[in-house]
């Protein structure tokens, strides 16, 4: 008889989850029970700043261990080391002859799991485990010699041609039949997770399987079919706001590809929805080859870029007061809400890396702590690209204005007005260059420059002829 362990680490959903499906199926065959797992990882808790990152991901942990509860079964929390965890595990349940999880394929996360796996199998048990987080994972698509796309386009191309998985249907009741009941490993661990969760209240997030197919279904009705258009709009709600649900797997990438490419709306919109998941399988593929890129620029040539770190222009940045009324406005939703809208991440990163000069890690280590939805094969890809100094990225001479991009992406300033207070009376088009404003229009609005709002901390053309020179002078 004996137990099959499933390891939740970032899927805490039910449906259409490759390792519990299959885990289901071998406690079917060989009359097991099911229980269910979460590692409390230290290397995770160690990192300099949790943020809203890691309050968002333990309460999606303590959401899905009350769904355990519910389903008359537990989700079991181990911690420290992972394979001294898992020997508490064994310790505990030494009945125990298969586990199952989704793998990570880069990085710490790919290590841990050998390290785990072969642990596990000198002690003769069996190890399952699947590729789940992508709909094509990072060695699904290469090139025909077997060598990676470093180019997105003929990337893409591939991606389309290849089958996508269908989806998995789990019964519940086979589900209750399965899984055991079983008391805590660590009551440690547990109290640790609900430290780490204190204050996600604050936070304007639905959490869980149901609430990301719920937006998912919500997004298709209302969004989808101006989705081309909308999601470069901050001041609407055109994108999926999907990016949280698939960091934390509350939903899988196959269940969103599936229902777009089945919803009734515009071809093209789906097409452009559709790009969006490959860009992440894309980004996700560069991360598991060259893990070393986030720390080290993927272009050789920009290997010994002098890059700025002066602290003060990085506060400036992170706290909202540059000065530029769009740049300020996502920094501060970032903070608010720990996410910000694609197009102020690639505005904020120009404005760091080309305006500011200072270097991209800076700027990628900040969004890993603050975003909810933090990916880091996404985050290093797109850090990379803002930065020029990635595969496929932006030439470096493609510079973001940021006044520009205000007056294009939010004519009105509706954006602006809702996260940056100060500038809440002042009108179009003077809220895009607010330091424009005559003493008489400062003080209509309410908001005088270099007192309410800081003046600008730098001048943007004159940044943008030392981004290019920068970059000239290592070629």
């Amino acid at each position: 008889m004996g137990s099959a362990v499933v390891w939740f680490r970032r899927d805490f959903r039910f449906q259409d989850h490759q390792a519990l499906s299959e885990a289901l199926s071998y406690c079917k065959q060989h009359d097991s029970n099911l229980l269910f797992v979460f590692h409390l990882n230290r290397h995770f808790l160690n990192e300099a700043d949790t943020g809203m990152r890691h309050q968002y991901f333990m309460e999606t942990v303590l959401d899905f261990k009350a769904r355990c509860r519910k389903l008359g079964t537990d989700l079991l929390f181990i911690e420290g080391e992972p394979v001294k965890a898992f020997q508490q595990l064994l310790d505990k349940h030494d009945d125990i002859n298969a586990v199952f999880f989704n793998a990570d394929e880069a990085a710490y996360g790919k290590e841990r799991d050998e390290k785990v796996r072969k642990w596990l199998e000198d002690k003769d048990i069996q190890v399952n485990t699947y590729q789940d987080a992508y709909i094509h994972g990072p060695d699904e698509v290469l090139k025909k010699d077997g060598s990676v796309y470093k180019v997105f386009s003929p990337y893409y191309k591939s991606w389309k041609q290849k089958r996508k998985d269908g989806i998995r249907k789990l019964s519940f009741k086979e589900l209750e039949k399965y899984a055991r009941k079983a008391g805590a490993v660590s009551e440690e661990a547990e109290s640790e997770m609900k430290k780490l969760a204190k204050g996600s209240e604050n936070m304007d997030w639905e959490i869980g399987e149901k609430a990301a197919r719920s937006q998912l279904k919500k997004f298709i009705e209302e969004e989808l079919d101006s989705y081309p258009s909308g999601r470069n709009i901050p001041s609407k709600k055109g994108t999926s706001l999907m990016s949280r649900y698939l960091k934390t797997g509350t939903i899988s990438p196959r269940t969103v590809y599936a229902a777009i490419a089945q919803a009734d709306a515009k071809e093209e919109s789906k097409e452009a929805y559709i790009r969006e998941l490959a860009f992440r399988d894309f980004y996700q593929m560069l991360y598991a080859h060259y893990p070393e890129t986030k720390e080290q620029e993927f272009i050789k040539d920009y290997r010994e870029l002098e890059w700025n770190r002066d602290e003060r222009l990085l506060k400036a940045w992170i706290d909202g007061k540059t000065g530029y009324p769009i740049v300020d406005a996502g920094m501060r939703q970032l903070k608010k809400e720990g996410w910000m809208h694609n197009r102020l991440r690639m505005i904020t990163a120009s404005f760091l890396t080309k305006d500011l000069l200072l270097d991209w890690r800076m700027g990628e280590k900040y969004f890993a702590s603050a975003l909810v939805d933090y990916d880091p094969g996404s985050n290093v890809g797109g850090w990379q690209w803002a930065a020029s100094v990635g595969t496929d990225a932006v030439p470096y001479f493609r510079i973001f204005n940021p006044v520009t991009q205000s007056k294009r992406f939010d004519p009105d300033g509706e954006y602006i007005k809702k996260y940056v207070e100060e500038l809440s009376e002042v009108k179009s088009p003077r809220i895009h260059e607010p330091w424009k404003m005559t003493e008489e229009e400062q003080n209509e609005a309410s908001c005088v420059i270099g007192k309410n709002y800081p003046e600008p901390i730098v001048d943007h053309q004159e940044q943008r002829k030392k981004a290019i020179a920068l970059f000239k002078n290592e070629q």
